[in-house]
């Protein structure tokens, strides 16, 4: 099972076509993030990002409705017994 995860781009680091990359951010954790296959992406926009590389931008409420599902699967999470 594969799972991307939406980040905001905070800045770009190298915009070379090949070896791209920006800082993006998960939940105030920031992270130097592959952009090649997103090379328009803005500094401010979402980007889901799979196993280090950024691979489509996302709709600023697309990503929050995401990030609201993965909040409430972790307060379930919590409720389970171990």
């Amino acid at each position: 099972m594969c799972l991307g995860v939406p980040g905001r781009i905070v800045r770009w680091i190298d915009r070379d076509p090949t070896f791209a990359k920006a800082v993006v951010e998960f939940a105030g954790v920031s992270r130097d993030v592959h952009m090649a296959c997103v090379p328009d992406a803005t500094v401010g926009q979402y980007v889901i990002v799979h196993a280090g590389i950024a691979i489509c931008v996302l709709d600023e409420s697309e990503a929050h409705k995401t990030l609201a599902a993965f909040k409430m699967l972790e307060e379930v999470d919590d409720e389970i017994p171990q």
